[in-house]
């Protein structure tokens, strides 16, 4: 079976996670301390991050991205990329801009530093980054706003990889309580239709050791 490295609110790790949910395929989660630095998992990925997919045949894949093609490659229904040369851009420049841009302007400044940095010892929350991350997820709800009320799906018709990559970074960040979703509910029933998906069911059992979730968090009808 394969085996997939992940750390709970990692979002690369939660993307590759609904990926192979929607694929079906069957895979064995395993936590990766990666701030153990541990040998055997340097072995890897040299660059000691989550997540790692591992082959039944011992194949070690690294990187969200690349492990998501492979694995719309091998297994390629549903589609999760789109059809045509164009869909395709899209989708990829949408899974660009959460894991970069959402990714460098919330992810990094709520979940880093509300529960990475507990975990990793480098001392108190910086309140000025968690501020930024408040303020910048207002403009990316607008955005996710601006093309649900367009399209049916982030990318275009159906369901793509830039929905699981969107859906991926903000559980995230709901999983710490930090959106308002009733301020923005284009984007509320869009999360929720995500969140409804038997791939995303299982995050939404994910508990991390001494920071419980919100109430609302495994509730499908939040």
């Amino acid at each position: 079976m394969r085996t997939l490295y992940h750390l709970w609110l990692n979002p690369f790790s939660r993307k590759v996670r609904l990926v192979l949910g929607e694929k079906g395929m069957e895979f064995e989660l395993k936590v990766e301390k990666v701030w153990e630095r541990r040998e055997g998992f340097l072995r890897l990925n040299p660059a000691g991050q989550v997540p790692v997919l591992v082959e039944e045949d011992g194949t070690a894949l690294s990187g969200a991205s690349a492990i998501c093609e492979y694995l719309d490659e091998i297994q390629p229904n549903p589609p999760l990329l789109g059809g045509s040369p164009l869909e395709r851009a899209e989708v990829r420049r949408l899974c660009h801009w959460f894991d970069q841009k959402f990714n460098d302007e919330v992810t990094q400044n709520l979940v880093e530093e509300k529960v990475m940095k507990r975990f990793l010892g480098l001392g108190s929350p910086d309140s000025k980054a968690i501020r930024a991350g408040l303020s910048n997820i207002k403009h990316h709800l607008d955005y996710i706003t601006f093309l649900v009320e367009r399209r049916d799906w982030l990318a275009g018709d159906s369901i793509s990889l830039a929905d699981l990559s969107a859906g991926a970074h903000l559980s995230a960040v709901d999983y710490l309580d930090d959106i308002s979703w009733n301020l923005y509910p284009s984007a509320k029933d869009w999360y929720a239709r995500i969140k409804s998906r038997p791939s995303f069911r299982p995050l939404l059992h994910d508990m991390i050791p001494g920071v419980p979730p919100p109430g609302h968090y495994a509730d499908l009808d939040f």
